[in-house]
């Protein structure tokens, strides 16, 4: 575990003293400049994948930019909890009473009364997994006083781990356009709540809990979804879109994936599993003696897109059809089989078609071909939309085009910054 030169109730102290605003001179001073690039930003989406053990960063994409981190700013929350847990300041079975401030925090949320009070590990289940904004402020009202003192502590701490382009402004992410990180950050502080505190990372993978009767899910699909996935936190918010960051293990290697910006939570879920598996086999190929990078295909969907918002949540997001490569192979060629009424035929005038997105169920594919064909039915000149099954995935397309109206409908659609892919005839 790391030593800190100011540890928990020095830091208190210290932002008791002399930072009863949020934030020191030198990060208060950089908010306006960090806000003014990122709305000045074309798109919210920034990823970033990490060897967790040595920190080398195996692919990265406006890793450095500003972007809102929403309830992932609840992994620094927690953090700072492991932290006085550690140092005996804290116990599990400790109370937290919520106060009207933190009963008032807008949903997600556990929902306590002001003046009724929860255990420390409540407060953390609640934090971890359905991502409580009562339960953060609580919390950071316990260990700093108040939400603005602990704020200016987690702050503090993120400059002392390397976090030299965040701020925080409140302890669970809501909405607050000083409240700034970036991918890169992000990946720091996951490694270092990991690293730091691997007593209490289990908090991160628990898929569910119940509270006073209520059976509560992770938001976090990724957990059940994705063999090796064992953490860490979600996020959401309309002008963060739909945020990630999660680690998992193969072959005894653990890496570590953050996306952020992304405009369904279905899509972000692709994204960040693709960069992990293509991490790890870059990682194996690399045991095998190849030199290998990850590489992006640049296919990227209107960023303010149809948006697929969780019930209540404050958090998730990634990018439809975001393709992951390895720079020592081409990206594959869609194709697509066509069938009539008089046999097969691998090619005529009217095979092709437009793919436009990749997705994990025949659900999500179907609810991608009704939104493109309600918004854009006029480019597709009566093409018919289908759910294509390739190994795990679903392809989203529309055949029975020629060639030339192919190409005009996609050209329509990544017009509007929507994924599309022309496909030619197997």
């Amino acid at each position: 575990m790391i030593q800190h030169a100011r540890r928990l109730l020095v830091s208190l102290g210290m932002v008791a003293a002399t930072l009863l605003a949020i934030t020191p001179p030198a990060a208060q001073a950089q908010i306006p400049y960090f806000r003014n690039l990122l709305a000045s930003s074309q798109t919210r989406y920034a990823a970033i994948v990490v060897d967790a053990k040595s920190g080398e960063v195996l692919y990265d994409r406006h890793a450095d930019a500003p972007r809102y981190p929403a309830s992932i700013t609840k992994v620094m929350t927690l953090y700072l909890t492991y932290e006085a847990l550690a140092s005996g300041k804290l116990h599990l079975d400790d109370r937290v009473t919520f106060s009207p401030h933190a009963a008032a925090q807008a949903p997600t949320k556990l929902g306590v009364r002001p003046g009724d009070s929860i255990s420390v590990a409540e407060a953390i289940q609640g934090m971890a997994i359905l991502s409580a904004n009562d339960a953060a402020v609580a919390m950071a009202e316990k260990l700093g006083g108040s939400e603005s003192r602990f704020a200016a502590l987690m702050t503090l701490r993120a400059q002392e781990l390397g976090m030299q382009n965040t701020h925080f402004a409140n302890a669970n992410g809501l909405p607050d356009s000083r409240n700034l990180s970036t991918a890169r950050d992000i990946a720091i502080m996951s490694r270092a709540a990991m690293r730091d505190y691997p007593q209490y990372y289990h908090y991160f993978s628990q898929q569910a809990f119940t509270f006073r009767g209520r059976y509560i899910q992770n938001h976090n699909h990724l957990l059940a979804g994705v063999q090796g996935v064992d953490g860490l936190k979600t996020g959401f918010t309309n002008a963060s879109g739909f945020n990630i960051a999660i680690s998992g293990v193969r072959d005894g290697r653990r890496l570590i994936v953050v996306v952020l910006g992304g405009p369904t939570r279905v899509s972000r879920d692709q994204n960040a599993e693709d960069l992990l598996l293509t991490g790890f086999n870059v990682i194996k190929r690399r045991d095998m003696g190849e030199k290998l990078t990850i590489a992006q295909n640049l296919f990227e969907p209107e960023p303010s897109g149809p948006v697929v918002r969780p019930p209540s949540e404050q958090g998730d997001g990634d990018q439809d059809s975001l393709k992951i490569e390895l720079t020592s192979a081409p990206p594959p060629r869609g194709k697509i089989r066509v069938e009539s009424a008089g046999g097969r035929h691998a090619k005529r005038a009217e095979a092709w078609a437009v793919q436009v997105g990749e997705f994990r169920s025949h659900a999500d594919a179907r609810e991608q071909i009704a939104l493109v064909k309600k918004k854009f039915g006029a480019h597709l000149d009566g093409a018919q939309g289908a759910a294509e099954k390739q190994g795990r995935r679903y392809k989203a397309v529309f055949t029975g085009l020629s060639e030339t109206d192919a190409k005009d409908a996609c050209h329509a659609l990544k017009a509007r910054r929507l994924a599309c892919m022309v496909v030619r005839p197997s």
